[in-house]
């Protein structure tokens, strides 16, 4: 995963696009206020924004809207997971601190579901290297968070077929932003199809 960063360079990690759109004013905005007291400072109160002041759709008990774009996130304070890292990434980038977008397969409902894609980032601080973060947002049995330079996740990959999917990446996969814009109701809840860039076949559930 690393050695994929260090071929890339840090520059990807800090460009704005489309969907970490973080030239948006009100996202560069916000950035410049969440900014101050060093980049570990920083980067917890960008953590802790996304975290506990923009909902977690399914968990506020929303059909949408199914927001994408850092912007959209932000304007709405609502996303799923993959829409909350997108902010988060945007935020960060704002400040200066290197972000990418990571993935986790994970089991929904325990040892017999289906798997889920969940999404999250990782950061680039100095003296503690990459670390995972995951602002998808507390809940009853799921605890994320951010104390430089340790961090931990709302999730931990231990079941059969779940995983750390390998890669820091600078855009979220091309599938997961193609879900975001195209769909329009988390009800009934659809799946996240077409990953095919970086496994092949099969469909994910979304991850709550």
């Amino acid at each position: 995963m690393f050695n994929e960063v260090s071929r890339r360079g840090l520059a990807p990690y800090l460009a704005g696009s489309a969907v970490v759109d973080l030239d948006h004013p009100e996202v560069a905005g916000l950035a410049r206020k969440l900014s101050g007291g060093g980049l570990a400072a920083t980067a917890v109160r960008c953590f802790e924004f996304v975290r506990d002041e923009v909902s977690h759709t399914l968990d506020a008990g929303l059909d949408g809207p199914v927001t994408c774009r850092a912007s959209e996130v932000l304007a709405a304070r609502t996303g799923l997971c993959y829409a909350k890292s997108h902010l988060l990434a945007a935020l960060l980038r704002a400040d200066g601190i290197p972000t990418g977008l990571c993935y986790q397969r994970l089991r929904l409902g325990g040892p017999d579901g289906p798997l889920g894609l969940h999404g999250l980032n990782a950061l680039l601080l100095p003296g503690a290297g990459w670390l995972r973060v995951d602002a998808r947002g507390n809940k009853p049995g799921v605890d994320a968070r951010f104390e430089p330079p340790s961090a931990t996740l709302a999730f931990q990959p231990r079941l059969p077929g779940e995983a750390d999917l390998a890669g820091i990446w600078p855009q979220p996969w091309e599938s997961v932003s193609n879900f975001l814009l195209a769909t329009t109701s988390l009800r009934p809840r659809p799946n996240l199809r077409g990953i095919s860039e970086r496994q092949k076949g099969g469909s994910f559930p979304v991850f709550p």
